[in-house]
């Protein structure tokens, strides 16, 4: 498990290079994928720097830029990667730097295993069900990975990090906030007077709650498999859970229709 989340990292890392490259240019094109959401060239150049390094596992690959692949070949898939190059396209566009690299083993329609990469902001979120989870700063997209998983826990701090000085936290997204998520921060706000409400790109919203400077994110808008399984191994490995809203069941993985159900994350009940 180590020494897959090590692989895992090194690929976030190589995607984030990429990733930069395109980011630094003065102009970059975007494309529109059928469903009308941007793609830019960065997406592919992440997506092909990811798969040099995870083929060498074995392990089968469903990427979001990678090619369709049915229900009837992944379903005797019992671990497989899910890859998201660039969660956050609208951010990249907006130049915010509020995108990021995800990368998730799962076993058994779980996430055990998720390295999430901030080239912009050089974080690094990594996490095994053996581990836990950890964030290290300064981690730049050309940094070399050591081949001890310890050196870098220790480099790092172990998720969550307790804030017990701030407000009750609520974060949404920068870019898809719906009317049912209003609904739900309206109903918070009457439990908790000292109440704050922060907007963030990507991934990055599961990573506040489970770095502890978040202590809910609601999603009630459509995200994909591979905008979350990173981010949940993230939450759950640091003792958090990532539900449905509708029965408080875990999300899980490698289903036929990939589309995830709305959910919630939070601190376990």
């Amino acid at each position: 498990m180590d020494n897959l989340t090590l692989i895992a990292i090194k690929a976030s890392l190589a995607g984030g290079k990429e990733i930069l490259e395109v980011y630094n240019q003065d102009d970059f094109e975007v494309q529109l994928k059928s469903d009308d959401s941007p793609l830019t060239k960065a997406d592919q150049l992440a997506h092909n720097a990811i798969m040099s390094f995870l083929e060498s596992t074995g392990i089968s690959v469903l990427s979001e830029e990678g090619r369709e692949m049915n229900f009837d070949e992944r379903k005797a898939w019992s671990k497989l990667w899910i890859v998201d190059p660039l969660d956050g396209t609208k951010e990249f566009i907006k130049r915010n730097g509020e995108f990021t690299v995800n990368v998730a083993l799962v076993e058994n329609g779980v996430p055990v295993l998720g390295v999430i990469y901030v080239p912009v902001k050089k974080e690094l979120y990594f996490s095994n069900k053996e581990i836990g989870s950890f964030k290290v700063e300064r981690v730049g997209s050309t940094t070399s990975v050591p081949e001890d998983i310890n050196v870098l826990m220790e480099a790092g701090e172990k998720l969550p990090v307790e804030d017990e000085d701030r407000s009750f936290t609520i974060v949404g997204s920068r870019s898809h906030m719906s009317k049912e998520t209003e609904e739900f921060v309206s109903q918070l706000k009457e439990k908790h007077q000292d109440l704050e409400v922060l907007s963030k790109g990507s991934s990055l919203k599961i990573c506040m709650v489970a770095e502890g400077s978040a202590d809910v994110y609601p999603r009630f808008a459509p995200t994909m498999e591979w905008d979350t399984a990173a981010g949940q191994a993230i939450a759950m490995n640091a003792g958090f859970e990532m539900v449905r809203s509708d029965d408080n069941s875990s999300l899980v993985y490698n289903k036929e229709d990939l589309l995830n159900p709305w959910f919630i994350v939070r601190k376990q009940n």
